[in-house]
């Protein structure tokens, strides 16, 4: 039988005003207005199924008081409402004053020209499965008319289904969206906590020294150092331990992109504000407010950039690109370079202006050759990264590749020294990352020493070394248990390390 042009149109706006709006509360509402205004179905509700309790509640309605909405509950079984959730079938009722089924538990229909009306009551599915009731009073105009209305009633009941299946899945992202954001940022806090930034050299407890200083302020920080020395991990660090932890991090290299394409990036654009830009954008500026803004390789800068950047440090505010409109911004800035900022001044490729703007809080970041006792630290934590990532079983590294690994100058840094541990784990057979598993930069550099040669005493030397170095190892520096591990006493133990030159305090802490 085909639908009367007139309920066509009222389920066009119905589907219209679902899927216009993802607030359920105000779409189900203006179903329940539209079913009044235009089909004359009056005190509209939906009742929500709770299989906890095995009742339902009036959640939605139209023309009810919320007094009345608050009486509106029913057990299975109860009343119109109850019958239609335990049969799963639809109830008309031509007359309510004349039919005992009908409790008006809301008590809405009091008047005596109430008790006149029709009711109806279809239930609301969802896969086979009754999740609620939807119900109207209308007036009694036959037989066939009320048979017209329930039809059109299962269909706005099969439209509201969807609207609720569709609310509480994006419900249900939303809140795994948010578990996940909340532990990642757990992650991350916990990753660059200060205490699990590697190194025990002089040098780096100095750099972590002020970086719980300066970690809990608003202070601009620049972060000086050559390339791979980890000065984005030091910026991570001083955020993810900063009042801003739960606010954006957000990062920028100043040398990786061209001048206009870094403006547009770091302030944001308008639409049509240059060719291509068919819609705005919010740049790294806006991006970050509350949070920090990390500008790395700032030395890199153009000039023309510079003077805007250091306008927003000054007065906290800029314009996007094409707009008129000033938006104001609360961001920490912590910058990075490895360039030197003093001689770029001086060459007038750097404003001075802007370089005492950002050298507020300067931390220099030492060069791994000058962290040599680190080494041993760094090398065996990337190999355990990178055991775990390739689901591999190495236990440790050889005391040759050990002299190879802290006698190399490191140009790259620790950036270079991850790289080689990856790749020795990747070329590695055995369960012992050895000097021929090293990359052939580091087996060209080395010049083997007394302990290096191919003599029986240098052979003997080095499996004397890499038996100390495993005991100080698995006994975390610990040089008496380390000795009876070995099965020497103390005494020789502590003149074998200082024949080899071993430093046990590297092997105290995987962490500082």
């Amino acid at each position: 039988m085909p639908v009367p042009e007139t309920q066509l149109e009222v389920l066009y706006e119905i589907t219209k005003a679902v899927t216009n709006s993802l607030d359920l509360r105000n779409s189900l509402t203006d179903v329940l207005k539209k079913l009044n205004e235009k089909m004359g179905m009056m005190r509209g509700t939906i009742t929500l199924f709770d299989p906890t309790t095995e009742t339902l509640w009036i959640e939605y309605a139209h023309g009810l008081t919320e007094e009345a909405k608050q009486r509106g509950f029913y057990k299975i079984g109860e009343g119109i409402t109850g019958t239609v959730v335990k049969t799963g079938e639809p109830v008309i009722v031509p007359r309510i004053d004349q039919d005992s089924r009908f409790l008006d538990k809301t008590q809405s229909r009091k008047d005596p020209r109430h008790r006149k009306l029709s009711f109806i009551c279809v239930p609301i599915k969802l896969s086979n499965n009754i999740i609620g009731t939807l119900s109207v009073d209308c007036v009694y105009k036959g037989a066939e008319p009320l048979r017209e209305n329930v039809r059109l009633l299962n269909i706005v009941a099969s439209i509201i289904a969807q609207a609720v299946h569709l609310t509480k899945t994006v419900a249900e992202e939303r809140n795994r969206l948010m578990d996940e954001n909340a532990q990642l940022r757990n992650q991350l806090q916990e990753r660059y906590h200060i205490e699990g930034i590697i190194g025990s050299s002089n040098k780096v407890r100095e750099v972590l020294k002020l970086v719980r200083q300066v970690a809990p302020s608003s202070t601009a920080v620049l972060i000086r150092g050559e390339t791979g020395t980890g000065k984005e991990l030091i910026a991570q660090a001083l955020h993810y331990n900063s009042p801003r932890a739960h606010q954006p991090f957000v990062k920028i290299n100043c040398a990786a992109l061209p001048e206009s394409l870094l403006e547009s990036e770091l302030f944001g654009y308008e639409k049509g504000a240059f060719t291509g830009a068919n819609r705005s954008r919010k740049g790294r500026f806006h991006q970050a407010n509350k949070g920090t803004l990390f500008l790395d390789e700032i030395g890199d800068m153009p000039s023309s950039l510079q003077a805007k950047l250091l306008r927003v440090l000054q007065f906290k505010e800029f314009e996007p690109l094409g707009s008129n409109e000033t938006i104001k911004v609360d961001v920490r800035i912590l910058a990075a370079t490895s360039k030197d900022l003093e001689e770029e001044v001086k060459k007038d490729r750097f404003r001075l202006d802007l370089y005492y703007r950002i050298n507020v809080f300067p931390i220099f970041l030492p060069p791994l050759r000058e962290r040599k006792g680190d080494i041993i630290l760094l090398a065996d934590h990337f190999l355990e990264k990178y055991n775990r990532e390739n689901s591999r079983q190495i236990g440790r590294i050889s005391t040759p590749a050990i002299d190879m690994l802290t006698s190399y100058h490191w140009p790259g840094n620790v950036r270079e020294l991850e790289s080689c541990i990856e790749r020795a784990v990747l070329v590695c057979n055995d369960n012992v990352i050895r000097a021929e598993h090293l990359p052939p930069s580091l087996q060209i550099a080395f010049q083997p020493g007394r302990s290096g040669g191919h003599t029986l005493n240098g052979a003997v030397e080095n499996l004397e070394r890499e038996m100390i170095l495993e005991a100080l190892k698995s006994t975390k520096g610990h040089q008496g248990n380390a000795a009876k591990q070995l099965g020497i006493t103390l005494r020789m133990l502590g003149y074998k390390i200082l024949k080899y030159g071993i430093d046990p305090k590297i092997y105290a802490s995987k962490g500082v």
